[in-house]
């Protein structure tokens, strides 16, 4: 049986690439009529016969960013692009359109095709075109060209977006007046029929919290544009008025959650549209939203969160009497977000007599607020109750105060007072390790002293190196044993001298010495 089993993979893999080329060929199929080709990036119509009386729509349901280019032409069936049709696609940038019966483009046709930047609807059956479909979209290029437009405010847009632009020389635009002559679109001049503008009665609006505010917005094109109010975010209670010009918006009791806001009133006709925005600035008092336990980092911070506009001051309390700030405690404010603002008080390597309640008082012209946290940095020394934690290990960096002063010279408890007592202890125990270290060094020389200091000068051992120094000892080898019991005692005789460990036989000479043997002292050890 073994002979003839076969590894699976190739032939799984075979299987596989033929059913992913099955279906993908199948789903192909699916959404590509058969005037079109089509392939996973591009879609391309452009076979008169049978031809579609429709946009090309996919037969799955998601939508697909694949696809970036769709070219149809030829097709005098198709006479207009629906809501939807070309959403599906929304990876789309290129869309050409040429030589067919397109007569109407939905307002919303292009609603979700935001990456689009080339249209080409040149050589169709356009006699009016709305801006609406185009408002929202970044076109390098659009190409209308050889369309049979009618002159109307209708198509006032395309002149205006035609002057815009370099191309304008290659494109044929034109339009039929009521005559049926043919016009050049850049000739042509409707009556009562311009951009509009929109002026706001203010463009900073200053409010302070509770109260109410109205804002007026005057219009002007032809025909009438429409008014609507931009309102995105906004919190606050707030009812609009746009049958009337100034069109008007009344925002009441104003919340401090939309300072900073922007507001914006949009003017439109069938010619274009304008925008004006203002900026609401609201006052009011501080606010603590966030404080919290110190936690370390390069250096020791009590976090917390301020809002208040205008910007408030901030004061410390350290068990209730004013903390004078130094470069040992300082606030200090990392980020600022419109009226907000997130920060700390920074403690440089703070001990237990930094432990105690810590109180913010955070202020301005329209109230003030304030809170409280417990500290806890380090343990008393002795008491056991927890461990020591060294700042040092963190690291962190902090940017200058923004909120101005917050130092109060006043005489109350300093951090500059519990420094010195640190600054004390350190030149306690510095002094403490160089006593230290100067008693060891002194040990350690009298052990040197003691242990090399048996040795005599000469490096003969015990009393029996000793030369005699008697007067009757005429001879400069006399040796003196005092009777130890050591080699000399025992070998060699009485002419034997032991100088250290070695014995040197001697053997003297009286003449040399002018005296006689009887008269030299004896080796107590010959006996």
């Amino acid at each position: 049986m073994v002979s003839w089993r076969r590894r699976p993979g190739p032939g799984l893999a075979r299987l596989w690439g033929l059913c992913c080329l099955v279906l993908g060929c199948w789903r192909g199929a699916l959404g590509c009529p058969e005037s079109c080709r089509c392939s996973s990036w591009r879609i391309w119509c452009a076979e008169p016969a049978p031809g579609i009386a429709s946009f090309p729509v996919p037969q799955w349901s998601t939508e697909d960013d694949n696809v970036t280019e769709i070219y149809i032409a030829n097709q005098r069936k198709l006479e207009s692009i629906n809501d939807n049709e070309v959403g599906f696609y929304v990876g789309l940038r290129n869309l050409t359109v040429v030589d067919s019966g397109l007569r109407f483009v939905s307002h919303q046709a292009f609603e979700k095709n935001v990456n689009l930047q080339y249209i080409n609807l040149s050589r169709n059956k356009l006699s009016s075109l709305s801006k609406k479909p185009f408002s929202h979209l970044g076109l390098s290029d659009l190409i209308l060209g050889d369309n049979p437009f009618k002159c109307s405010c209708e198509i006032m847009w395309i002149k205006k977006f035609q002057e815009t632009k370099f191309y304008t020389e290659t494109q044929d635009l034109y339009c039929i007046d009521d005559n049926n002559k043919r016009t050049a679109l850049l000739d042509m001049k409707i009556p009562n029929c311009d951009l509009p503008s929109a002026n706001l009665s203010n463009y900073n609006i200053t409010v302070v919290e509770g109260k109410s505010v109205t804002l007026y917005c005057d219009t002007t094109g032809g025909p009438p544009p429409n008014v609507s109010w931009v309102l995105t975010n906004l919190v606050s209670n707030h009812e609009s008025d746009t049958s009337k010009n100034p069109a008007s918006l009344t925002i009441k009791n104003v919340s401090s959650m939309d300072s900073g806001l922007w507001i914006s009133c949009v003017a439109e006709n069938i010619v274009g549209e304008d925008q004006a925005s203002a900026e609401l600035t609201v006052l009011f008092a501080p606010n603590i939203t966030f404080i919290e336990s110190p936690t370390p980092d390069h250096h020791w911070c009590i976090p917390f969160t301020v809002k208040g506009n205008p910007k408030p001051t901030l004061q410390w309390f350290y068990e209730g009497a004013i903390l004078n700030e130094s470069e040992y405690i300082c606030t200090k404010i990392h980020v600022i977000n419109q009226s907000e603002y997130h920060g700390c008080l920074q403690l440089d390597n703070p001990t237990h007599l930094n432990n105690g309640a810590y109180t913010l008082l955070a202020k301005n012209e329209y109230g003030e607020d304030e809170k409280r946290v417990d500290a806890h940095f380090m343990s008393v020394p002795g008491d056991g109750s927890g461990p020591i934690v060294d700042p040092d290990v963190y690291e962190y960096e902090t940017t200058p105060n923004d909120l101005g002063d917050t130092t109060n010279n006043s005489n109350q408890i300093t951090s500059t007072d519990v420094s010195n007592k640190e600054n004390e202890d350190s030149i306690t125990v510095y002094v403490v390790v160089g006593i230290a270290a100067l008693v060891c060094t002194g040990l350690v020389i009298m052990l040197v002293i003691l242990k090399f200091g048996r040795h005599s000068k000469f490096g003969m051992k015990g009393p029996s190196s000793v030369i005699s120094n008697d007067d009757d000892s005429a001879s400069p080898l006399h040796h003196i044993s005092n009777g130890s019991n050591t080699p000399s005692s025992s070998e060699g005789g009485p002419d034997t001298v032991i100088i250290g460990m070695t014995k040197i036989p001697v053997i003297e000479n009286p003449q040399y010495f002018g005296i006689t043997n009887n008269q030299l002292k004896t080796d107590t050890c010959g006996n």
